[in-house]
Order: structure tokens, then sequence, then C-alpha cells
């Protein structure tokens, strides 16, 4: 992926993440996924004050684009306030390796996003968990 590229999605990621909904802890993430199409679909964090009811950033924007029929992704951004950017969590490292494996992770601080380091689902998640029928 070219860095223009790399900054437009960053870009479309902290977009995303004024939309956040982070009452409890006020930490604010965004996310943004590109499909193979060139289409760029957006998440913010929400919360709640049930904790495990929270979903992460790269969830809400991984489920609206499944729920809109998207399927190929290219690639995902993540932004927040945080030292060298923030990394999926366990559950986001794990839809992805299910519904993105060849996707490529691109995170940034928000502070920061023209700083952004490079990942690969595979790397990020080496032994994920895959349904056999």
């Amino acid at each position: 992926m070219r860095s223009p590229d790399k900054q437009k999605l960053i870009a479309a990621a902290l977009k995303a993440r004024r939309h956040a909904v982070a009452p409890y802890s006020n930490f604010q993430v965004g996310a943004a996924l590109l499909t193979r199409q060139g289409r760029i679909i957006g998440g913010g964090n929400v919360e709640s004050a049930s904790y495990g009811l929270t979903c992460c950033a790269e969830r809400v924007a991984l489920f609206k684009a499944l729920t809109e029929g998207e399927r190929d992704f290219v690639s995902i951004a993540v932004v927040a306030r945080a030292p060298q950017g923030p990394t999926p969590c366990g559950a986001c490292r794990q839809l992805l390796a299910e519904y993105a494996p060849a996707a490529t992770v691109l995170v940034a601080d928000a502070a920061k996003p023209e700083r952004i380091r490079t990942f690969k689902v595979a790397a990020l998640l080496p032994l994920a968990f895959r349904h056999v029928p």
C-alpha cells in the first residue's frame, strides 16, 4: 500500500474517531476498513455501562461492512491517542483473521497520524481459531 493511500485511510479513521461513543473511558478509537473495490467503511468504538457490551471501532467498521455485503478487504486503519497507536484487541484480531485474513493493519497515534505502523493480520494472530465444517 502506497504512503498516500495509507494517509487517506488513517484520515478516514481519524474522522470515524470523532463519532466514537466513549463516555466512561474517554478513550476514543476510530477505524476505517478498505475494500478491494476502494470503498472505505468507518467505525468508532461504542461503550456501555455494562463493560462487556462495549464494541471496539474495528468490529464496528467490520460489522458495518459485512452487513452491507462487503467481503473482500485490503486494509484497516486504527487510530487513538495512544503511544505508537492502538493495536487491535484479541476479539478484533480473531474477527479480522476470519473475515479479512490477508488484510494489512495500520495503526497510528491520533496525535501523530503521520507515524504509521503496519502489520499483517496473520502476524497479529498467528494461530487464529478456524471453523472446520
